[in-house]
């Protein structure tokens, strides 16, 4: 087997769980980050590196799902202008504490408080009608939200989205206004990242993740923009109920 054939095989699968992971974040406005980040960790790559090497792929991926979201017209434009401004500080802040200090810590609160969210979520989902309102808390929201999904490896979508949805937003622009923001964010991450730890968290498992993110970044605006917003609403809770709950059991584990 030549070289060429045996490094494919080998980037094959992260190409697969780049797709299938900018799939649901395109759609649900999470995920990409977390299942990506817990993959990589699971390799044996470094917490900060894993995160380095995640953001750097999602600045890619985020770029073409936010023109898709905006061509759906699927943002707030009110909404993002909120966001991205905190979400960008708390982004750079929390890149810097991971690459020097350890934030294992807090991380299974955090993830204690996102599974509780998820559930929440799905018993309004099936007990309420879905009326969008505009939300209140959204400058705070997105300096914790930037700050943590540096800082983890992946939490913006599950903080920001699930927090607005909680408020009452709607569920397509909410979606559409989180990931479009997120280009910004995961840019200053990356840009932060490469302060503090230089070229070494690019591999080529974060290459094929960013092959298989860019393939379906379109598609999750499509998704976003045609499912029903209470089917919308169930499935951002039944991921965020699955992601956090598995990461909390992980990090309680060790």
């Amino acid at each position: 087997m030549d070289p060429t054939s045996s490094e494919l095989i080998h980037i094959l699968p992260f190409i697969a769980v780049g797709f299938a992971a900018q799939v649901v974040d395109g759609a649900l406005g999470m995920a990409f980050g977390v299942i990506s980040n817990t993959l990589l960790i699971s390799l044996g790559v470094p917490p900060a590196a894993a995160s380095a090497g995640v953001h750097s792929v999602e600045t890619f991926t985020t770029a073409i799902s936010g023109i898709s979201h905006a061509l759906h017209r699927n943002v707030d434009w009110r909404l993002f202008l909120r966001l991205m401004i905190p979400g960008v500080i708390g982004g750079a802040l929390g890149a810097y504490v991971l690459s020097n200090v350890d934030a294992a810590v807090v991380k299974p609160f955090i993830l204690a408080y996102l599974t509780g969210i998820g559930l929440y979520l799905l018993v309004r989902a099936w007990r309420h009608r879905t009326h969008a309102r505009e939300p209140r808390v959204v400058e705070p929201l997105g300096l914790v939200g930037g700050f943590l999904d540096a800082a983890g490896g992946g939490g913006w979508g599950p903080v920001v989205t699930s927090n607005l949805l909680v408020q009452g937003a709607s569920p397509r622009t909410t979606i559409g206004t989180v990931n479009t923001v997120e280009f910004f964010l995961t840019a200053t991450i990356s840009a932060t990242f490469i302060t503090q730890l230089g070229w070494g968290a690019f591999t080529m498992a974060t290459v094929g993740l960013l092959i298989g993110g860019i393939f379906a970044a379109p598609f999750g605006a499509i998704l976003a923009k045609r499912v029903p917003p209470r089917v919308l609403l169930t499935l951002v809770g039944i991921i965020l109920t699955l992601t956090s709950f598995w990461g909390l059991y992980n990090s309680l584990r060790h």
